[in-house]
């Protein structure tokens, strides 16, 4: 599922012969960072309601990095720097990143593997 997430990240770009789209694979390198820097290389404490400075730090800057992917194309195409297919075809690389990513959390949480 990842693989084809960012397949798709490189169809926005090479369909619309633009590479501004690009930018927002970004953010998918920095979704997972704060979870291996600060919660262990673990999804619990993302669901946890325990907190501390650092857990609470974590739990910010998954989130920002999450609502950056979703703005940085909608940016790009305010600004007239990329299309509208491209922008859409982010969208759905997105979301099958963020399907990706539950489902691993999900399969994390099973104590039977």
């Amino acid at each position: 599922m990842f693989s084809s997430s960012i397949l798709l990240q490189i169809l926005a770009c090479a369909l619309y012969n633009n590479w501004w789209p690009m930018l927002s694979a970004l953010m998918y390198v920095v979704v997972p960072m704060p979870c291996l820097f600060f919660g262990g290389g673990s999804t619990q404490f993302l669901i946890s309601r325990d907190g501390g400075g650092w857990m609470d730090a974590a739990k910010f800057l998954t989130g920002a990095s999450a609502v950056g992917s979703i703005a940085i194309p909608i940016i790009l195409r305010h600004a007239d720097l990329i299309q509208t297919g491209a922008m859409f075809i982010e969208f759905v690389s997105f979301f099958i990143f963020v399907c990706t990513v539950m489902c691993y959390h999900h399969a994390s949480l099973d104590d039977e593997w």
